[in-house]
């Protein structure tokens, strides 16, 4: 944990944080925290910030909260992952979240069980202290928004020109001789990666993405499973976004 998360209903009027769960824990058992201590803060969605530990009382940590500027930009990249497999799903949420992630849709596909979207691990009060915890390790503040969509045709044809317009678009496709550092993105424009199921996207699939300008890009040779793949991609994608402008989006 590198930087410790609250909201903002969570402050009192003075402008004072009281915590007592596992934040107040790391306080005193991986930082030793003592009165007149500085850590680092974040109000999420807000500003990074500082806080001053002004009392301790057995398990409970009072801070007072000094922001520091203005909240960090949205990350540049987004996220079209057609649903995994709910024990993966579990995994990915907080290092999608320490990656950065401005958006996350969560979409069927033909290779997709239709039983995955009964998991609690699409609720938000199961996925929210995850994305929390990657926030924390990353050491920002803004959580990603996520949607999940039941019918993959419909959206792709319907939804996703309004959520993403004039963005930079790939599918990932095993095998493709594209490449994501082949790619080249204006300065500003945000990036869009779609991420099919274990097994891929069907041809069909392919064929829909392709009509709205993703390119297909690979990641070599070797077959890996779509968290693995999830993962790596978006990484390339921030490369690519660092590389070619400010990496930040307004």
């Amino acid at each position: 944990m590198n930087r410790i998360l609250f909201r903002g209903a969570e402050l009192d009027a003075a402008g004072r944080l009281c915590v007592e769960d596992r934040r107040a824990a790391h306080l005193l058992d991986v930082l030793k925290a003592r009165p007149g201590q500085v850590v680092r803060l974040g109000l999420v969605n807000g500003p990074r910030g500082r806080g001053t530990v002004e009392a301790i009382a057995g398990r409970r940590v009072t801070l007072r909260w000094e922001p520091d500027g203005e909240p960090p930009s949205v990350p540049p990249v987004d996220l079209l992952l057609a649903l995994p497999r709910p024990k993966v799903l579990r995994r990915l949420w907080a290092p999608l979240a320490a990656l950065g992630v401005g958006r996350i849709v969560l979409v069927n596909a033909a290779r997709v069980e239709r039983q995955y979207f009964d998991t609690h691990w699409l609720q938000p009060a199961a996925y929210e202290p995850l994305l929390l915890e990657g926030l924390e390790q990353a050491g920002d503040t803004r959580l990603p928004e996520v949607a999940v969509r039941r019918r993959f045709r419909p959206f792709v044809e319907d939804e996703l020109e309004s959520l993403w317009p004039a963005t930079l678009r790939v599918s990932a496709e095993p095998g493709a001789p594209g490449s994501m550092t082949a790619l080249r993105r204006k300065p500003g424009e945000r990036m869009l990666v779609a991420v099919g199921p274990e097994g891929g996207w069907t041809e069909f699939e392919l064929r829909l993405l392709d009509a709205r300008g993703f390119r297909r890009v690979g990641l070599g040779e070797r077959t890996l499973r779509s968290d693995t793949a999830c993962i790596a991609l978006l990484a390339l994608a921030h490369e690519v976004a660092r590389r070619d402008g400010t990496g930040e989006v307004p």
